[in-house]
């Protein structure tokens, strides 16, 4: 517009005009109207109501160029949406385009003051919204609109419906406390602070706003606010982590989101798309509730900070101060989160699925009654004996100093050792007893019925007996461990009985109690059931990885396999050993006036030796040594037999065959002929491709051959020919025959 004047103009503005862009102001009216000029030129003007004109101004404004699509669009305080529509309007219909289309209803109402007055006396009848809708041939929606449960947009129900839908008052239908309330309000609109949040401007979270309705979608999840409270989530989650970054959604907001999705059904991110955000955010007290992306990205923030441990023991401290009646029998147990995707992670055994997948290991600790105080994630590789071993510390530290705490677990944390340390902490232990045991006369069991903390009665069949344990491993090698057993007799599968053994350290307990407690463990099976059921507990809802330490050491299980062996040898061996020495005293000891000869084939009969197999150590990936249960014959270590120590044939079988002992004495020993470095005549490698040459005298010359001292009967080697004829093939070409052919042809 400036190249078309001759000289550039004067950015005049109106008196009280609001400038859009340089030199182009707008004045607006209290009617409606108003007035937009350019360089001081009235150029646009409309008057109040003229809506039409309004949106011409704009949209010749654009197409003028004098201002921008959005600045155009915030002057008239519309979307650059919306004034792109107008111009398209203006393009295909001209002026008549622009001239907004009839609000409201297009035709006459059917709510008639007849036809409503009907509907409430029907109302009052007691009749349901359907039935009422059904008779009057109106909808739902009109028939509550009729009954005043509907208020208009702006203003307030009116009086004479309020007091028709007495059930939704708060009082006695008057106005003010007593207004009728809307079935389901309209949440606060947030978007002035998600401008804020977008820019960072608006602090660590938007602050709830609840607005009063009648009927509110997912309301039930507001109970389980008095219950979270107890468990201290939100104050410790604040404690550990402060805050989030700057945003519309704060960690209140967030940890709020996660519990309601998980008591509605749906415990994972992905859940968020199932459950609708505007019903969720009406109670966070939101305009909409976070979606799947950004609970996502609020849970990648956690994630960094690497605090997990330590909300996990923050939890359980106030667990611990909230019920400490529940810490007297602590049970732990592992659990294995199985990993079903595509990274390379080390396999485990799943006791459900009854066979070595990825997994990941957690140790779970619960209360007496099956609730978990807290958990951790174990090391790969790592045994339940080892992890309560390093659990021992955080479990004093929870409970506290001077409480008494029983640790019970299964045989996974079978150890001596450990059972030392357990009780050097100061802790008390109950768990299986691992192992072959002897079992206990039967006059020992006696019938014992006892009631649990549940009021529930039980009989058992139990004998109580004390045991020491001798630590074969470790620091404390070579101590023992007294404990006290409560053996149980049980129905066998195939018939008769069978024992089982508990052990523990605690001596002022009922025998029935300690049976109870033990079997009590599987309340922390039923909690991992239940909560991989609805809980979604195996679910990952990141999918970031972190490496394994390249230096961790783990256990070989090949030299596992290859020491049961051996010790399932040694086993067999030692019972040889006893039924040998059980079968001689027999033949020693005979009875009183019975006369016994004892000869060696009846010594040599002795059933004492084990399989080959067995002796040999075969499959435990060594030999294990000499047989202690061989038996000795006559003449064993004779010289020269087998049963000389330093035969190569001896079963230790340690000894190479180049030691095999000379078979006479007085007859001397040839020495070994040394083998010949020239092939054989009729070997193929004689056979030269070139002729041979004369060998160069820096060369040094190879020494003659010399005959061996003791030739003895052997036929002498014939000394070495050239072939008279060789091969048509092995001739070279003519252009070849003068050269000289390479080192390694020579001999």
């Amino acid at each position: 517009m400036a190249g078309m004047l001759a000289q550039l103009p004067l950015p005049l503005l109106p008196s009280g005009a609001a400038e859009i862009a340089p030199g182009v102001g707008l004045v607006t009216g209290d009617d409606g109207g108003g007035l937009v000029s350019v360089h001081g030129l009235a150029t646009f003007a409309w008057d109040g109501g003229d809506e039409a004109g309004r949106r011409l101004a704009a949209v010749q404004l654009v197409r003028l160029r004098a201002v921008s699509q959005a600045r155009a669009a915030a002057a008239f305080g519309v979307d650059p949406v919306t004034v792109w529509r107008w111009d398209q309007a203006l393009a295909a219909g001209g002026v008549a385009g622009l001239v907004p289309a009839r609000r409201g209803p297009k035709r006459a109402s059917k709510l008639t003051p007849e036809l409503a007055a009907r509907i409430r006396e029907l109302d009052a009848a007691g009749a349901t919204l359907a039935e009422i809708a059904a008779a009057t041939g109106v909808s739902t929606f009109s028939v509550r609109n009729a009954l005043g449960r509907v208020a208009a947009r702006g203003l307030p129900a009116a009086a004479g419906a309020a007091e028709d839908s007495a059930g939704l008052d708060a009082g006695g239908g008057e106005e003010g406390p007593g207004a009728a309330v809307p079935v389901l309000p309209d949440p606060v609109p947030r978007d002035d602070e998600r401008a804020l949040a977008r820019w960072g401007l608006l602090g660590e979270g938007a602050v709830p706003v609840f607005t009063a309705g009648a009927r509110y979608p997912l309301a039930g999840l507001l109970l389980a606010l008095p219950a979270l409270e107890d468990t201290g989530l939100l104050d410790a989650a604040k404690e550990v982590y402060g805050q989030l970054r700057d945003g519309f959604y704060g960690l209140t907001a967030t940890l709020l989101t996660l519990v309601f999705l998980a008591l509605a059904g749906e415990p994972r991110a992905e859940g968020a798309t199932r459950v609708p955000p505007a019903a969720l955010g009406r109670v966070l007290g939101l305009d909409r509730a976070p979606e799947v992306k950004t609970i996502r990205r609020k849970l990648g923030e956690l994630a960094s900070a690497g605090k997990a441990a330590d909300l996990i023991m923050a939890l359980a401290r106030r667990h611990a101060a909230a019920r400490p009646d529940t810490l007297g029998f602590l049970y732990v147990d592992g659990h294995a989160r199985v990993y079903y995707g595509t990274r390379n992670v080390q396999k485990t055994h799943v006791a459900r699925l009854k066979f070595p997948a990825p997994a990941t290991m957690e140790t779970w600790v619960t209360g007496q009654d099956g609730d978990p105080v807290f958990m951790v994630t174990a090391e790969p590789s790592d045994s339940l004996a080892g992890e309560l071993r390093r659990l021992l510390p955080d479990l004093r530290a929870i409970a506290g100093q001077g409480r008494r705490v029983t640790v019970c677990f299964d045989r996974g944390g079978w150890s001596p050792a450990l059972f030392a340390d357990i009780t050097a902490a100061g802790f008390d232990l109950l768990t299986w007893r691992k192992g072959p045991a002897p079992e206990l006369p039967a006059d020992t069991f006696t019938t014992i019925t006892c009631a649990d903390d549940r009021g529930r009665q039980h009989q058992y069949d139990l004998a109580d007996t004390a045991v020491t344990l001798t630590i074969h491993d470790g620091p404390r090698k070579g101590q023992t461990v007294s404990l006290r057993q409560v053996s149980r007799r049980v129905p066998a599968r195939g018939g008769g009985t069978r024992q089982i053994h508990a052990l523990t350290s605690r001596t002022d307990l009922p025998a029935g109690e300690v049976c109870w407690r033990l079997t009590s463990r599987w309340r922390e099976e039923n909690y991992f059931r239940y909560a991989r059921t609805h809980f979604a507990l195996d679910a990952l809802d990141s999918h970031t990885a972190t490496p394994d330490d390249p230096d961790r050491k783990v256990p070989n299980p090949a030299k596992k396999t290859a020491a049961a062996q051996v010790r399932r040898t040694e086993i067999l061996a030692a019972a040889a050993q006893a039924q040998r020495d059980a079968s001689l005293a027999a033949l020693r000891n005979p009875a009183p006036g019975q006369p016994v000869t004892i000869t060696n084939q009846m010594i040599n009969a002795r059933p004492s030796r084990l399989p080959r197999t067995r002796r040999s150590g075969q499959g435990c990936g060594g030999h294990p040594g000499p047989d202690p249960a061989r038996r000795a014959r006559p003449g064993h270590d004779a010289p020269g037999s087998r049963g000389q120590a330093d035969h190569p044939r001896h079963p230790d079988g340690r000894l190479q065959r180049g030691n095999r002992p000379r078979q006479g004495a007085g007859r001397p020993l040839r020495p070994r002929r040394r083998r010949s470095l020239r092939p054989h005549p009729r070997s193929p490698h004689r056979l030269r491709r070139h002729p041979a040459r004369p060998r160069p005298a820096a060369h040094p010359a190879r020494p003659p051959h010399r005959a061996p001292a003791n030739p003895g009967t052997r036929r002498p080697l014939r000394p070495a020919q050239p072939s008279r004829k060789p091969l048509s093939r092995h001739r070279s070409r003519p252009a070849l025959r003068s050269q000289t052919p390479p080192w390694h042809c020579m001999n």
